[in-house]
């Protein structure tokens, strides 16, 4: 995985049907391999999600590094996703892809990333779409939220 060339996988590509994991092993390949580029493993994004299913993340990466294949990594995330009743994974996901920033801070942050990216996007309030619109995915136009 060479993130210096192409972005990792959408947040809302799962992985063991778990949001963002997917993406975090791609940053974890990319960080073992040397080819990071502008992105971060164990961001606060990767926390979140390390964080819901009592992952380690530099355990994680150290599979990743040693790993001869998906099917490795697979092999580690799986007990830890097991632990997830259908409920939970299904709550998760669904809060996963509508968290939007929680503090006025946050909020003008994105809305700084937002302006830098496509300031015509009034109706991206969400960090997932934000991601994806940085990324080059499409992301469907929704009726503007009023603040």
């Amino acid at each position: 995985m060479d993130l210096t060339k192409t972005p990792p996988r959408s947040v809302r590509s799962p992985w063991q049907g778990i949001v963002q994991l997917g993406r975090a092993i791609d940053k974890g390949k990319a960080k073992a391999h040397g080819n990071l580029g502008e992105y971060h493993y164990n961001c606060p994004m990767d926390q979140a999600v390390f964080g819901f299913l009592g992952i380690d993340a530099d355990a994680l990466l150290e599979r990743i590094r040693t790993a001869g294949g998906d099917a490795e990594i697979e092999a580690f995330t799986r007990p830890f996703v097991a632990k997830k009743s259908a409920a939970e994974i299904e709550n998760w996901n669904r809060e996963w892809l509508n968290h939007a920033p929680e503090t006025p801070e946050k909020q003008a942050y994105f809305q700084e990333l937002l302006r830098s990216i496509d300031p015509s996007r009034a109706d991206v309030t969400t960090w997932v779409d934000l991601l994806d619109l940085e990324e080059g995915r499409e992301v469907p136009q929704r009726a503007a939220t009023i603040a």
